[in-house]
């Protein structure tokens, strides 16, 4: 029996508020012998796990070290505050920065979205995590400004939240160090990028099926049937039956009576 530790495997990270399900399912179903290690980790600490090794490539936050890592844009989320159920926000549909300007905004530590300046009010204090900041936005201390994604994975019954139309957003990348481009990690790109299984650009499984030589596509028919001629020679025979009838071209009717009446042909005077 093979030893389990000899058996190659992939490892991805990915930080609060991405849902690889969906990778991870084609994953699956492409490389069946390779198993997908999920590694769920912070925001904070996905560069450090790449860097010592922990995960192959990462679903992260962007910027990353450009220098260390190479890094593919996926997708960019929409903004949006989280505020109590009954709160005067939830009047509107979509907000903006101004509206937020009488509002204590919480801050946490781990935020993603990168402020130059948060708006609003400061807090007394910056919450250690996001978590930690929807507590207290439940408890009525404050509002929180955070990707659409994280609003979702904290959900509460007594939060909700409004889209925040002109607000800095968080860029989600697939990132990996460029000094380990492993053929694992070409697979993961291809499937990330969408490429199909017969994709030329992939590795595993991907040889697009091959086409008949040019010598093999017109071998004779069992039974020694003949090859169907060209264009040119089929136009040629239509053109022989039609010469052979009462209207054919080239000979008239009366140079046929001649050939019939075996006679020498006229001579010219």
């Amino acid at each position: 029996m093979t030893d389990s530790a000899d058996t190659p495997s992939f490892r991805l990270a990915y930080v609060p508020g991405v849902t690889p399900a969906k990778w991870a399912r084609i994953w699956a179903e492409r490389l069946p012998d390779t198993p997908l290690v999920l590694v769920q980790t912070s925001t904070a600490e996905a560069e450090g796990l790449l860097r010592e090794g922990g995960a192959d490539a990462a679903f992260v936050r962007l910027p990353v070290d450009r220098e260390a890592f190479s890094a593919i844009p996926l997708y960019t989320e929409t903004t949006v505050v989280v505020v109590p159920k009954d709160h005067v926000i939830t009047a509107a549909e979509e907000i903006t920065l101004d509206d937020l300007a009488d509002e204590v905004v919480l801050h946490p530590l781990d935020d993603v979205i990168g402020w130059e300046r948060p708006p609003g009010e400061a807090a007394f204090e910056r919450p250690a995590t996001t978590e930690d900041a929807i507590e207290l936005v439940a408890a009525n201390i404050g509002v929180l400004v955070v990707p659409q994604s994280l609003a979702r994975l904290h959900h509460r019954r007594d939060l909700t939240y409004r889209t925040l139309v002109d607000a800095p957003q968080s860029e989600v990348a697939l990132a990996w160090p460029q000094e380990a481009t492993t053929d694992l990690v070409e697979d993961f790109i291809g499937i990330v990028r969408g490429r199909t299984v017969n994709s030329t650009r992939g590795r595993a499984g991907r040889t697009p099926a091959a086409e008949p030589k040019k010598d093999e596509r017109r071998k004779p028919q069992p039974g020694g049937a003949p090859r169907r001629g060209t264009a040119a020679a089929t136009r040629g025979r239509g053109a022989g039956a039609k010469g052979s009838g009462a209207k054919g071209g080239g000979a008239k009717s009366g140079g046929s009576r001649r050939a019939g009446g075996g006679g020498k042909p006229r001579r010219r005077s």
